[in-house]
């Protein structure tokens, strides 16, 4: 029941930013965790930030940590995903997907969306 939009991708150039936004039916924000993986071509897909909504801890991989930034909307049931200082190693495509808790464990996740393309290039 619970599904999970994807939205704000594009082609950017290293150093640009920008914000993804993955919107969530058939839920509340509370009690559940929202990440965000990635998985580019021939790489498997990797856990890059997650967000508690029980606590709004947030929790993000080594390679993007002080980069990406999670954030929730206080009035609507969506998550962002702020990136800044874009890398061409942060091409792929973006999904975002609901567990119980926040974990890097992709196959604990369900309700995936549709994933939205990054493309970081010159």
């Amino acid at each position: 029941q619970v599904q999970t939009v994807e939205s704000g991708g594009g082609l950017v150039q290293p150093g640009g930013s920008l914000r993804l936004s993955c919107t969530i039916s058939g839920m509340t924000l509370d009690y559940y965790a929202i990440g965000w993986f990635r998985q580019a071509p021939g790489k498997a897909r990797e856990g890059v930030a997650c967000f508690s909504t029980g606590d709004h801890s947030q929790h993000y991989s080594d390679v993007v940590k002080g980069r990406f930034t999670i954030s929730r909307d206080n009035a609507k049931n969506t998550v962002y995903l702020q990136m800044n200082s874009l890398q061409p190693a942060d091409t792929a495509v973006y999904y975002c997907a609901t567990n119980r808790v926040c974990s890097w464990a992709a196959p604990r996740y369900d309700s995936w969306g549709q994933g939205t393309q990054v493309t970081v290039s010159s």
